[in-house]
C-alpha cells in the first residue's frame, strides 16, 4: 500500500499547456545496440507494425518474458494486472524493486542498458516522464485516439494510465468521522494523523499539502496555505511524525492517513473484520495525479513491452486497475459505452467536485515551495 515507488513527485498531466513543452524533439527510438539492426519489434510504434494483433502476440510469445519494476501488488490492483497478464499469455514476467521509485524506473533503464534485466516498461510519475522522454520509445496502443489529447504525449512517448484522488482513512472505532480536512485541527484528533510520506519526496504527500491548500481557499499556484495548514496540524499536535503502513494501521498506530484513495481502499478491505477502516474524499477539495506508462527504447523484449502496453490500455486492463479503485484513464469513455466494470465503478469512494490536478509549471513551483518551507513549517 504505502510504497516507496512514488518517491518521485508525481506532476499532473492533464492541462495542455504541459503538452506543448518542448521535449518532442526526444522521440528517437534506438532499436537495439549500436551496429546492430534494429528489429521490427523494437521500432513498432503500433501494431500495424506486427501486421496485427495476433502477430504481436506471437513474437511477445516468442520472446517470453517481460521485465517491469516498481510496481508493488498491492498499489492500484497491480497482483491481478501482473498475474492477469502472465496466464493470459504465458509469458513470465520479472518484477523488480516492487518498492523503488519512478526515478528508480530510469536509473535501472541507464544502469542495466544492454542487458537481458534492464525494465521494459514503466509506470512513472509525471515529472519523471517529462524529464526523462529520451528513455522511452514512441508507441501507440489501439485505443491511444480514444485518451484525451491533455492526458498522453503527442508522439507516443508517455500515455497516462490511471489516477487516484487524496482522500482521508480512518479508523471508524477509534475516532470520529471527519468529513473535511480541517476538521482534523480539532482536539479529537490529537495524535492521529499521519501524512503518507514527506511532500518534498513522496508524491501522496505533496498532494496531500494540494488537497490542505484548496480546503483553505488556495490554488496550485501557491501551496502555502496547505503547509500552514500542516504547521497548525502539528503545533495542535494531531500530527503524527510516523510515515504509516499497513502495520502502524492494523495496530491502531496511525488512526487516520492522508493518502491516495486506491491505498485507503485497500486497507478497507485487507482489514475486514479485524479495523473498521473507512475512507472519505472531502467534498471540494478533490486532488488528483495521473502516473503514466512508457516504453523502454532499449527494451530486451521489445515486442512483450508492446503487448503490455495494448493490455493496460485494453478494457480487461482499465477494469484490473478500476477494481484496485483507481480511476483508469479510459473510465468515462467505457462509461459511455458499456465496457466498465460497473461494480468497481459504483464501489469507489463517493467524490463531489471537479478534480484539481496541477500543471507542470505548478508543481514545479510547488516543489520549490515545500523544499524551503516544509521543514521549518513542522518541526
Amino acid at each position: 500500500m504505502f510504497s516507496f515507488r512514488k518517491l518521485s513527485l508525481v506532476a499532473a498531466i492533464a492541462v495542455s499547456a504541459l503538452l506543448l513543452v518542448a521535449f518532442v524533439a526526444a522521440c528517437g527510438s534506438s532499436g537495439g545496440t549500436d551496429g546492430e539492426t534494429p528489429s521490427v519489434a523494437s521500432t513498432a510504434t503500433s501494431v500495424a507494425d506486427f501486421g496485427d494483433m495476433d502477430a504481436l502476440i506471437a513474437a511477445a510469445k516468442e520472446e517470453g518474458t517481460l521485465n517491469v519494476i516498481a510496481l508493488p501488488p498491492d498499489w492500484a490492483n497491480y497482483k491481478e494486472m501482473l498475474s492477469t497478464f502472465e496466464s493470459k499469455y504465458g509469458i513470465k514476467i520479472n518484477s523488480a524493486q516492487p518498492d523503488g521509485s519512478s526515478q528508480d524506473e530510469i536509473n535501472a533503464a541507464t544502469q542495466l542498458a544492454g542487458t537481458d534485466r534492464a525494465p521494459d516498461v514503466f509506470d512513472v510519475g509525471g515529472s519523471v516522464a517529462l524529464a526523462n522522454l529520451t528513455v522511452f520509445a514512441p508507441y501507440k496502443s489501439a485505443m491511444w485516439d480514444k485518451i484525451p489529447d491533455n492526458l498522453k504525449d503527442p508522439d507516443g512517448l508517455w500515455t497516462s494510465n490511471y489516477t487516484g484522488y487524496m482522500s482521508i482513512g480512518y479508523n471508524a472505532d477509534k475516532v470520529p468521522a471527519p468529513t473535511t480536512m480541517n476538521d482534523l485541527l480539532k482536539s479529537a484528533y490529537k495524535g492521529t494523523v499521519a501524512l503518507n510520506g514527506n511532500p518534498t519526496q513522496a508524491s501522496a504527500g505533496f498532494n496531500g499539502v494540494v488537497m490542505a491548500t484548496i480546503a483553505n481557499g488556495g490554488t496550485g499556484d501557491d501551496l502555502a496555505p496547505g503547509v500552514d495548514f500542516f504547521s497548525k496540524l502539528n503545533k495542535a499536535g494531531n500530527l503524527l511524525p510516523v510515515d504509516p503502513t499497513p502495520a502502524t494501521i492494523a495496530s491502531g498506530q496511525t488512526p487516520i492517513v492522508i493518502d491516495w484513495d486506491y491505498n485507503n481502499v485497500a486497507q478497507t478491505a485487507a482489514l475486514e473484520g479485524k479495523v473498521d477502516w473507512k475512507v472519505v474524499v472531502p467534498a471540494n477539495e478533490v486532488v488528483a495525479a495521473y502516473y503514466n506508462e512508457a516504453i523502454n527504447k532499449d527494451a530486451p523484449h521489445p515486442a512483450a513491452a508492446r503487448l503490455w502496453n495494448e493490455f493496460v490500455y485494453s478494457a480487461e486492463g482499465q477494469n484490473i486497475w478500476l477494481r484496485g479503485a483507481a480511476r483508469p484513464v479510459l473510465i468515462d469513455m467505457m462509461t459511455t459505452d458499456g465496457t466498465i466494470d460497473t461494480a468497481a465503478l459504483e464501489a469507489l469512494p463517493v467524490a463531489e467536485g471537479t478534480p484539481v490536478v496541477l500543471t507542470q509549471a505548478q508543481l514545479e513551483t510547488g516543489q520549490a515551495y515545500l523544499l524551503a518551507n516544509w521543514t521549518q513549517a513542522v518541526q
